[in-house]
């Protein structure tokens, strides 16, 4: 029998891991997991990704992209006269806003790089893409604390089922921008 060509498949593949992540969690996650939620054979997750850790690498580099895209529509990095800290503290009222369970596992898989080495440097990828848009705005080191500050501010949010304070945030975000107490 001829090899079906699916050039869609690997794809397919990270769709279902992050599927199988956001609702089973990281410990749900496996070659044969991933490869019943896409509909394909196992050993076409085991050609694509040798290992589970290449798998979540693929899955954690598309969940960023969430993120991304909210920074991407927004307007904080673009018009120098816009002010960082109202245009940083929308962006994560959007993101924050938007489908729970997108967001949780973006954190749940930026999370799982405490104990998987191999997540880390994209884990830092997006730490260092953030950082790397707001130095336009600002120093590396106050970007670089905008950034971890922010960071906090969602996992606050995500752990307390608190609501987003956006006001909160642009308050804080301020302060740090502007070096004040």
């Amino acid at each position: 029998m001829p090899r079906r060509h699916d050039p869609e498949r690997r794809q397919r593949i990270i769709d279902a891991a992050i599927r199988v992540v956001g609702a089973k969690g990281i410990g749900g996650l496996s070659h044969r997991s991933a490869a019943a939620e896409a509909d394909v054979p196992l050993g076409s997750t085991t050609y694509h990704f040798k290992t589970l850790d290449e798998l979540l690498v693929a899955a954690l580099r598309q969940a960023n992209e969430g993120f991304a895209k909210a920074v991407a529509a927004s307007g904080a990095f673009e018009d120098p006269r816009a002010e960082l800290a109202g245009e940083l503290a929308a962006m994560l009222g959007v993101w924050l806003a938007g489908e729970r369970t997108g967001v949780e596992l973006e954190y749940e898989l930026y999370l799982a790089a405490l104990r998987r080495p191999a997540l880390r440097p994209v884990a830092a990828e997006w730490c260092q893409g953030l950082t790397d848009l707001l130095t336009a705005r600002t120093d590396p080191v106050t970007a670089r604390a905008l950034v971890a500050l922010m960071d906090g501010i969602c996992l606050q949010v995500l752990l307390t089922d608190t609501p987003y304070d956006e006001a909160y945030t642009r308050e804080m975000l301020n302060r740090l921008a502007a070096g004040t107490s």
